[in-house]
């Protein structure tokens, strides 16, 4: 109940300071999973994105390594790495990559990317480092896509080409789809059938203050919003699905860990970011972060996340 009356607060524009201390709790929490978006640049254009290109920065390699042993030394046994879209940058992504599987021993190493930028040759350059690639799909219309601004027309093609390139490489292929306006009413069933992920995300589209809440910003997601009782239509649709995992906006909500590119812990809807770990250490940030633990684990914030090691690599530890 805290969680639904905060929300309200902050839609209403009360002061989010004291809403951060209201929501804040006392105990130091492990950041057990975070997403890395070492990149805010992408050459897609969803219009629903809630992580807009508002700058261009990328740290130095050094600098990320950096901050990526801080947050195994606290306690991280997963990350994922997402922009923006992190194929723009495919050596770069591909040196943490094997960085976090090689020399810090990660439990789970994943990506989300759109899929366009995505080349068997960095596949096998790396692939033998990473255990999940989630690619976004939210139709298998493809006129559909184009409406949301996910691609010009063979994004479908891309998509199930790197479902079998998972397969090929052992790399574990998940699917991201944002249930929105436009395809809130889809049967997405034979498509799911068809590239037969290990798990399949669906997430109610989000509006995050600041970032695509109105004309102001460089995305406005209004148009996309949809009910609850829309979303929970999609999901009744697809929910027999092995793979279904779906994440209303209030499960959704403060439930992720999210580092941004200068390493900053978001705290999108409540207060501005924490100081960079870089900076300040991890225990810090995550002192000054609300993390609703409560909501990762109701949304199966820990699953399966590793990938059966092939015998003879050298990744047998």
């Amino acid at each position: 109940m805290l969680i639904v009356n905060a929300s309200i607060l902050v839609a209403a524009g009360y002061g989010s300071y004291c809403l951060w201390n209201s929501l804040k709790t006392p105990s130091r929490k492990n950041p057990i999973s975070v997403n890395y978006r070492f990149t805010r640049k992408c050459n897609y254009e969803c219009g629903f994105c809630f992580h807009t290109a508002k700058t261009s920065h990328i740290l130095p390699i050094e600098d990320a390594k950096r901050g990526i042993k801080l947050l195994v030394d606290a306690g991280m046994r997963k990350i994922n790495f997402a922009g923006g879209e992190p194929f723009l940058y495919p050596k770069f992504l591909g040196e943490l990559v094997r960085y976090c599987k090689l020399d810090l021993r990660m439990e789970s190493v994943s990506i989300v990317t759109n899929g366009s930028l995505v080349k068997e040759k960095w596949f096998e350059e790396y692939a033998a480092y990473l255990d999940i690639i989630g690619v976004s799909c939210d139709s298998f219309d493809e006129n559909t896509n184009m409406l949301i601004g996910r691609g010009k027309g063979s994004h479908l093609e891309t998509f199930e080409n790197l479902s079998k390139l998972c397969r090929k490489y052992n790399v574990k292929f998940k699917v991201n789809t944002v249930v929105c306006r436009y395809n809130f009413n889809e049967d997405m069933n034979a498509g799911i059938e068809k590239v037969a992920p290990f798990r399949w995300k669906c997430f109610q589209v989000l509006i995050v203050p600041g970032e695509n809440d109105s004309s102001a910003t460089l995305r406005d997601a209004q148009r996309f919003k949809i009910s609850d009782d829309e979303y929970r239509s999609f999901c009744d649709r697809h929910e027999h699905q092995q793979s279904f995992v779906p994440e209303s906006n209030e499960v959704m909500k403060s439930s992720y860990l999210i580092l941004d590119e200068y390493m900053r812990f978001l705290n999108k809807g409540v207060k501005e970011a924490t100081k960079s770990i870089l900076e300040v250490g991890v225990p810090a940030a995550m002192d000054d972060v609300y993390w609703d633990d409560e909501n990762f684990a109701r949304r199966g914030g820990e699953y399966d996340w590793q990938k059966e090691q092939k015998e003879n690599t050298e990744l047998d530890f």
